[in-house]
């Protein structure tokens, strides 16, 4: 492969800023075919977006001469199905988070890859954020000393939309998402932490509906232990009072505070006093990832985000919401 020539297997709302462009962008990558379910939406994007061929059908991408890699933008419930078409088709695939439904869905998709020798990525591009690679730069070298334990609090009221039992969004659909909201967003914050910390090796929770709206747990406690024995707490509500969004990492000589989904300064906190250091996102917050995973399909360096690394989120996430769903 001298080129990566990109089919997106669902061309929604994600792919329109934070990653279809940039497959465009990237030396060496072209985006080549897209593919919705409607017809319509699919040829509407790729004339916006000029992209020369457009599907109704995966399986007619998939089998587009040109194409020879694969970026399944879906919902949950098609990660699977699609990331064994495209495996089996000899394609690499570079899969939306969370990863699957669940941990038996993602280990499925391991092993088609790599039973297929084809790569595997999932789309957990904080890993390669200059943000928050500042974050871990300041982890690394001793900023806030030893790392004692983290701390995670989100809070969100429910949008109208959720109230809405005719018409709910698929996040909030465990059918479709695997969960609610909880596999959507702390997916993202957790799999942070396994990037800065290494693996979880062991985490319990609770998981309950407190609002009535949707089938889907809107309340989530947990605590958990990194391998390390560095050791964090966790509570999501998304059906608070208000919006809440911060990290909290403590260490022997100081602590870190920062948010997962705004662009709020990072504030280091240790001896030398306080520091607010700011950090844009990108035009396109999935492209730095993107470039590694270009780089890696083209035997020039490697990804920090594929599906080994996020099947583990995954796993952690099944642990927690597991006493809600066998209730």
């Amino acid at each position: 492969m001298k080129k990566v020539k990109w089919g997106i297997i669902g061309c929604g709302d994600v792919t329109e800023k934070k990653s279809g462009p940039a497959l465009q962008k990237i030396k060496d990558s072209e985006l080549v075919a897209v593919m919705r379910r409607t017809g319509e939406l699919a040829k509407d994007y790729a004339e916006r977006h000029n992209v020369p061929r457009w599907y109704d059908k995966a399986e007619e991408l998939i089998n587009d001469p040109e194409v020879n890699a694969v970026y399944i933008a879906t919902p949950p419930s098609t990660h699977k199905k699609y990331t064994v078409l495209a495996a089996k088709a000899g394609l690499p695939v570079y899969v939306e988070k969370p990863m699957a439904r669940n941990y038996k869905e993602a280990q499925k998709m391991i092993k088609v890859c790599q039973k297929s020798e084809v790569q595997l990525h999932v789309a957990y591009y904080r890993r390669a954020m200059p943000r928050f690679l500042k974050i871990k730069e300041l982890l690394d070298s001793g900023a806030i000393g030893e790392i004692r334990n983290v701390n995670i609090r989100v809070a969100q009221p429910v949008e109208d939309i959720e109230k809405d039992e005719a018409n709910l969004p698929w996040r909030v659909l465990p059918e479709i998402a695997g969960g609610g909201k909880f596999l959507d967003l702390a997916a993202h914050t957790l799999d942070l932490f396994d990037y800065y910390f290494g693996p979880i090796e062991s985490a319990s929770g609770f998981a309950i509906n407190q609002g009535g709206y949707y089938p889907a747990e809107d309340n989530v406690v947990m605590s958990f232990r990194f391998e390390n024995e560095i050791q964090g707490t966790g509570s999501w509500t998304f059906n608070g009072y208000h919006d809440l969004d911060q990290n909290e990492i403590i260490g022997s000589r100081g602590r870190l505070l920062f948010s997962s989904f705004d662009e709020e300064p990072i504030i280091l906190e240790n001896e030398a006093g306080r520091e607010e250091i700011e950090f844009a996102y990108p035009e396109h917050v999935q492209q730095p990832l993107l470039e590694k995973v270009v780089a890696s399909l083209l035997g020039r360096g490697d990804s920090p985000s594929t599906g080994k690394t996020a099947a583990r989120t995954t796993e952690i996430m099944d642990q927690v919401i597991a006493s809600y769903y066998n209730n």
